[in-house]
């Protein structure tokens, strides 16, 4: 008997009680296209036009006010989470994203850098975003209290959002997978649709999630500038 719903997601591979499944954050590597054949694959082609579409699509978002390369930080992040996401669809794949201590690791250091840089450079211009223009003197110290509070949880919100969603649909595969011995024949073969089409759904979140934190990223790094 399951004693906590939630040790589906605990770390359980281990060699001479050394834990070996944060290397599963690594695999990405292993299926991600070479890029310098002489002949790329057509894996290659697509996976180039994917990386060319969120480049433009980030370089928009920056503005001309964007430093060269900063988009290359954001499509490398959801690079990241995209493997890191699929790979945890597979099974007795460790799913890293679906943790606080991933999904921080990656927030924080973003937050905290644009926080830095924004001070440091444009001060002037973080103080002006505290106040949304058009508000009335008598509301501006209540808008720089919700300001202030929204910017700090952004890390926050951030990596929560992808750990919860990660772990939302895993909990329900992990359910609808231990119904599946004590089901009769028929119901075992609606089971099996159903969890195939909740596999193509956590498919479509795994993309959407990392597109999502890429996205938010790249508007957060754009108010600072």
């Amino acid at each position: 008997m399951m004693t906590n719903l939630f040790s589906v997601f605990d770390p359980s591979t281990s060699i001479l009680n050394l834990s070996f499944n944060w290397l599963s954050t690594f695999l990405g590597i292993m299926i991600m296209p070479l890029m310098f054949w002489l002949l790329p694959s057509r894996f290659s082609f697509l996976w180039l036009n994917i990386l060319m579409t969120l480049h433009k699509e980030f370089k928009t978002l920056l503005g001309f006010s964007g430093h060269k390369g900063t988009t290359l930080i954001f499509v490398n992040v959801f690079s990241l989470i995209l493997f890191n996401n699929f790979l945890g669809l597979f099974p007795y794949i460790f799913t890293s994203t679906s943790h606080l201590t991933m999904t921080l690791s990656l927030a924080l250091p973003l937050w905290i850098s644009f926080m830095i840089y924004g001070w440091l450079n444009n001060t002037q211009h973080m103080f002006a975003h505290l106040v949304p223009q058009g508000t009335p003197p008598v509301l501006m110290p209540f808008m720089v209290c919700i300001e202030s509070i929204s910017n700090i949880i952004r890390p926050g919100t951030l990596a929560v959002r992808l750990a919860a969603n990660m772990i939302a649909g895993h909990l329900l595969l992990t359910l609808l997978g231990n119904t599946g011995p004590s089901c009769s024949a028929s119901i075992l073969s609606i089971l099996i649709i159903g969890q195939l089409l909740l596999l193509i759904l956590e498919s479509a979140v795994a993309i959407i999630q990392s597109y999502v934190f890429a996205i938010l990223s790249t508007l957060y790094s754009s108010e600072i500038t």
